[in-house]
């Protein structure tokens, strides 16, 4: 890494510094109970050369992502970066700000506030701008202003179109598993140092505070829709289907300043993160990117993202979006292209090769997204799971084949020796592989477990890519140490309560036991007085299903109240229905749907059985 890449070019470090206005020291945010959820003081180790266990490549992009304070973009613009995993954008109006993304936690979201009108005044803000439907865009808003603020019309919410309803199906569907799991990609719980947690690539890792979610009251649907709020005028571009399902990007033309909100950062993004999502379509991604070339580019002078630092000049930025294009029409189409020799997703992770200039340029670089697992991700958009090798399609489970795999070797204790004589050889991955097997044959295989723990360690070390190291470190600390468990929860109740009755229903089906209910056979009128509506919620055959359609005959049950208190059916207690408000016809049909509901697990293993 430090003989092919340029490390002579330090243009990176002097635009992450560039503007600082003023740092908030120290830099610990508590919440309420005194509970420190962000640090980025921990990180004060991030200084001089690359140790040997980090790669020198991640070591870079982690001191310029540490770089913290209240920044000045250009006069008027300002960012609050170092905050939390992302950034948060104040945009001065005649009167107050707009803000542009507010962080994930309420808490960093308020400090990163206060630091800004310690050095720049009280301004209120008039309106806040989501980019996109990810918790670290909108989970802070209510530091940043109150449910009463927008009620009153003070405060106006713009976001894309399809943000409410990607936001909250993202992180209730498939919450816990992607908690969980983002608890590896973040490194949550590893410890700040040169042989722990050193930064994701995107930013450093999650603040743990409380995720707000207060909906939007303006939807933006149209590229090139205009908007002016406390005399600022905003320009929107939709780009749905890149970075995130519902996302847009935002030109400020009085500042000539481009907000590329999460499209075009200082790395190579995911086209599927390894917390789990929908695939991402790098194809539109590497369109929307030109579009926006040919919207904004003969007149742009700065562009600033949601997270890392920004560009200045005319030519770097458009140089900047270009790559940033290039890299995704690149991957996407070359993946194509040998797809369609008849290589497979791993075959053709090897086999990539990028042009030189992508190569050496540090945005292009792997630090979140990586060529290995995006290419992977692309040929699963296209061609699924299955790639087409006949003994591929009913393998046994990673127990089974562990245990069939240890019986041809010759038992665990083979396993282990094969295992250790790879990892002396530095044959890391197969190491891995071969380890992995031992520890599922065999889980309290103490020696299996310490080489397997052992190669994860040493492939952390290496990567470059930062949610890769926090992977391999968070594996091997939880084969040492025990389950983790699941820091930060983006499925909280702000996001719950705005639920629309069919998202409620549906989260509702997700976590029925089919088994334990083949024979359960109801049905509940869920009638909700303000909005005069009547659903038919019925359970058969192990499938929880509605409709708002008129229905014969009566249910079995009825619950009665208003759209309000309705997601307080997802408590599923006589109690909390109560509480909220809402009445139910004999409870003991709802006892019956609530004796068969399977809720997730929060602590499931990941590198265990």
């Amino acid at each position: 890494m430090l003989n092919s890449l340029p490390f002579s070019d330090t243009q990176d470090f002097e635009d992450a510094n560039r503007g600082l206005v003023g740092r908030r020291q120290p830099n610990a945010v508590t919440d309420a109970h005194g509970t420190v959820v962000w640090d980025n003081d921990t990180y004060s180790f991030l200084d001089g050369d690359a140790p040997d266990t980090v790669n020198p490549s991640l070591w870079r992009q982690s001191k310029l992502n540490v770089a913290e304070g209240l920044f000045e973009v250009v006069p008027g613009i300002y960012q609050v970066r170092g905050m939390d995993l992302s950034n948060t954008s104040i945009i001065e109006g005649d009167e107050g700000v707009i803000v542009i993304d507010t962080l994930l936690t309420n808490e960093t979201g308020a400090a990163a506030l206060a630091l800004y009108r310690e050095h720049r005044g009280d301004r209120p803000v008039k309106a806040i701008v989501y980019t996109h439907s990810h918790a670290d865009h909108y989970g802070g808003t209510k530091g940043f202003i109150s449910t009463a603020d927008v009620d009153s019309g003070a405060v106006k919410i713009f976001a894309p179109e399809g943000f409410v309803e990607h936001s909250i199906v993202e992180n209730v569907y498939a919450g816990t598993a992607m908690n969980r799991r983002a608890a590896y990609m973040f490194g949550a719980a590893l410890a700040r140092g040169p042989q722990g947690q050193v930064g994701a690539g995107l930013g450093q890792t999650l603040s743990t505070g409380e995720v707000s979610f207060v909906p939007p009251t303006d939807i933006i649907s149209t590229t090139g829709q205009e908007v002016t709020v406390d005399g600022v005028r905003m320009i929107f571009q939709m780009a749905p289907g890149t970075e995130a399902p519902s996302e847009l990007l935002l030109y400020l033309p009085d500042f000539k300043a481009l907000c590329t909100a999460e499209d075009a950062t200082h790395t190579l993004h995911n086209t599927l993160t390894l917390r789990g999502a929908v695939v991402r379509d790098p194809h539109a991604w590497a369109h929307y990117l030109t579009e926006t070339i040919d919207l904004f580019g003969g007149d742009v002078e700065v562009a600033f993202a949601s997270h890392h630092w920004p560009t200045w000049g005319k030519e770097r930025v458009v140089r900047f979006l270009q790559d940033q294009r290039d890299i995704y029409a690149y991957l996407h189409d070359q993946t194509l292209r040998m797809l369609n020799k008849g290589l497979t997703g791993p075959e053709i992770a090897e086999e990539i090769q990028l042009p030189p200039a992508l190569e050496n340029a540090w945005n292009a670089r792997g630090y979140y997204g990586s060529v290995s697992h995006n290419v992977k991700a692309i040929y699963q958009r296209y061609l699924g799971w299955f790639d087409g090798n006949p003994a591929h399609l009913w393998e046994h489970t990673p127990v089974e084949r562990a245990k069939r795999y240890a019986k041809l070797a010759g038992g665990v204790d083979a396993l282990v020796t094969n295992a250790r004589e790879a990892f002396d050889a530095g044959d890391f991955r197969w190491a891995a592989e071969v380890a992995n097997h031992a520890v599922f044959a065999e889980p309290d295989h103490a020696a299996a477990r310490e080489v397997l723990a052992d190669t994860y360690e040493q492939l952390g070390y290496g990567a470059e890519n930062g949610t890769w190291r926090d992977f391999y470190l968070a594996g091997a600390m939880e084969l040492r140490d025990g389950q983790f468990g699941t820091p930060t929860e983006t499925n909280a109740p702000d996001v719950i309560a705005n639920l629309t009755p069919e998202m409620l229903f549906d989260a509702l089906a997700i976590q029925v036991n089919g088994p334990e209910a083949w024979d359960e056979n109801l049905s509940i009128d869920v009638v909700l007085t303000d909005a005069d509506t009547r659903y038919r919620v019925r359970l058969s055959n192990g499938a929880l299903t509605y409709s708002a359609a008129a229905q014969e005959g009566d249910a079995d049950a009825t619950i009665t109240g208003t759209r309000s208190a309705l997601p307080a059916l997802a408590a599923g207690s006589p109690d909390a229905l109560a509480a909220a408000g809402l009445e139910v016809t004999n409870p003991s049909v709802l006892g019956r749907l609530v004796a068969v509901l399977d809720p997730g697990d929060k602590n499931f293993a990941i590198v265990t059985p």
